[in-house]
C-alpha cells in the first residue's frame, strides 16, 4: 500500500512538514512496513514558500528589503530550480512583520515585495510564483510596482510614494519606467480569496481592520481605493472590481494582475501544480489531508478542498485529520473527502488543545488509522480481534 500525506500546517502549533512525520510514524504503528510519502502544502498564505520549497527540495535566498512601515528587514524567498523561485509577499511586507500598537495601513506600504521581485529577476530567475497572503498593507500594490518602475502621479505630476493614505492622491499611472524583465517574466499570483478592489467585500472592508485601521481611517482608505480603480478602468480599460482577487493582500492581486501581467491563480492549485501533486499520486490507496479547523470556509479555495479535488479525479480515497470541525464542516465531502475526523479526544479548553498540539495529533492520527484498518478487514471479509472474541463467546 502506498499512503499520501499532504495536510495544511496548524497555525500556531504544527507545520506542514511536521504533520507528515507524525502521519508517517502513526500509519507504521498500525500497518506496519507500509509506504508514505509525504508532501508540505499550503494555500498561498503564510507558510507557502516554506512547504513549496521543502516538498521540492529547493533552497532560501536572503536580502535586506523595505518592510511595511518604511523600515528596513531581511527578507528570504525560495529557489526551486534555475529557472523557478517561490516569494511570499508576507516575508516583506506581512503584518506579522509590524507589532500590533503600531499597525496602519495609512502608512504600510507593499514596496519591499517589489524588492523581493526585483532581487529574484537580478538571479535571472524568470518563473516566478507570487503567495499573497498576510499582508499588512492596504496601498493598492503600488509600493510593489513603484519598487519595480511604475510611477504614481498626483494632481501636480508629483510622484507619490506608494502607502494607503496616497490612494485618494493618484491622478495618473506611468509605467514607461517598469522593469523590462517583468514583462518577459511569467508571474503565477497565488491567491486564496477572490475579494474584489472595491466595495463590501473588497480590500478595504474585509481586510483593513484587522491591520489596524480605525473606522475613520477605513473609510478614508476606501475613498482613496475608488479613486484609484476610477484610475485604472480610465488609463488601462480593466475593471478590478470584476477581477475576482484583485482586493487580495490590500490590492496587491490588482497590481500584479494588472501591471506586472501576473495570472491570477487559486494558492493550492498553484501549490499542488508546483510540487507536482498529480504525479505523486501515481499508485496511491490512500490520501490524507486536514488543517487546523474544517468548517464551511474550507470548501473555498483552501487546501483540503484542493488535495480532496485532485485525489477524487485520479481515482484516490481522500480522507481529513483535522484539529477541529466547525460549523457545516461536512460539505467538504461535496469535493473528494471521503471522512472526517478530530485530533481532539476530549472536551478541552482551546490553549490546552494548542498545547498539547502534537500528542493529539498523533493519538488522533493513531485512531484514524485503526479505524481505516477496520474498515479494509471488514472488505476483504478477514478476520478482527472481535471475530475471535465472539467465537471464543460462543465456545
Amino acid at each position: 500500500m502506498k499512503f499520501v500525506f499532504a495536510s495544511d500546517s496548524f497555525k500556531g502549533t504544527l507545520t506542514s512538514v511536521q504533520t507528515v512525520g507524525l502521519l508517517t510514524r502513526a500509519a507504521r504503528e498500525v500497518f506496519g512496513e507500509v509506504e508514505t510519502f509525504g508532501v508540505p502544502v499550503a494555500d498561498g498564505g503564510e507558510g507557502t514558500a516554506e512547504a513549496v520549497v521543502a516538498a521540492e527540495r529547493g533552497s532560501w535566498i536572503a536580502c535586506e528589503v523595505c518592510g511595511p512601515m518604511m523600515d528596513r528587514v531581511v527578507a528570504r524567498y525560495g529557489r526551486l530550480d534555475e529557472r523557478r523561485a517561490v516569494i511570499e509577499m508576507a516575508q516583506a511586507s506581512g503584518l506579522t512583520r509590524v507589532p500590533v500598537g503600531a499597525r496602519d495601513p495609512l502608512k504600510a506600504t507593499s514596496f519591499g515585495t517589489g524588492e523581493l521581485i526585483r532581487h529574484a529577476l537580478d538571479q535571472g530567475f524568470t518563473d516566478l510564483s507570487v503567495a499573497i497572503g498576510g499582508s499588512a498593507t492596504n496601498d493598492g500594490g503600488m509600493g510593489c510596482a513603484r519598487a519595480l518602475g511604475a510611477r504614481f502621479l498626483d494632481d501636480r505630476g508629483g510622484e507619490l510614494a506608494g502607502r494607503g493614505e496616497d490612494l485618494e492622491k493618484v491622478c495618473a499611472i506611468d509605467l514607461a519606467g517598469l522593469d523590462p524583465r517583468v514583462l518577459s517574466a511569467r508571474i503565477t499570483v497565488m491567491c486564496d480569496v477572490t475579494n474584489p478592489l472595491c466595495g463590501e467585500n473588497g480590500a478595504t472592508c474585509t481586510f483593513s481592520a484587522q491591520k489596524g485601521a480605525t473606522p475613520e481611517a477605513q473609510a478614508r482608505l476606501e475613498r482613496g481605493m475608488m479613486n484609484y480603480r476610477d484610475v485604472i478602468r480610465r488609463q488601462f480599460g480593466v475593471d478590478p472590481d470584476a477581477m475576482p482577487g484583485a482586493g487580495a493582500a490590500g490590492g496587491l492581486g490588482a497590481a500584479l494582475g494588472i501591471f506586472l501581467g501576473g495570472e491570477m491563480k487559486s494558492g493550492i492549485d498553484a501549490v499542488l501544480d508546483l510540487i507536482g501533486f498529480d504525479e505523486r499520486l501515481e499508485g496511491a490507496d490512500l490520501v490524507v489531508t486536514g488543517e487546523g479547523r474544517t468548517d464551511w470556509q474550507s470548501c473555498f479555495g483552501k487546501v483540503m478542498r484542493g488535495v480532496g479535488e485532485r485525489a477524487a479525479r485520479k481515482g484516490v480515497v481522500a480522507v481529513g485529520l483535522s484539529g477541529s470541525l466547525g460549523r457545516d464542516a461536512d460539505k467538504i465531502y461535496g469535493h473528494g473527502i471521503a471522512s472526517l475526523m478530530p485530533t481532539v479526544d476530549a472536551p478541552m479548553p482551546l490553549e490546552a488543545a494548542l498545547e498539547d498540539a502534537e500528542a493529539l495529533y498523533y493519538r488522533g492520527a493513531v485512531r484514524m488509522f485503526r479505524f481505516l484498518r477496520a474498515g479494509m478487514a471488514m472488505k476483504a471479509g478477514a478476520r478482527t480481534p472481535a471475530d475471535d472474541r465472539q467465537e471464543a463467546r460462543r465456545e
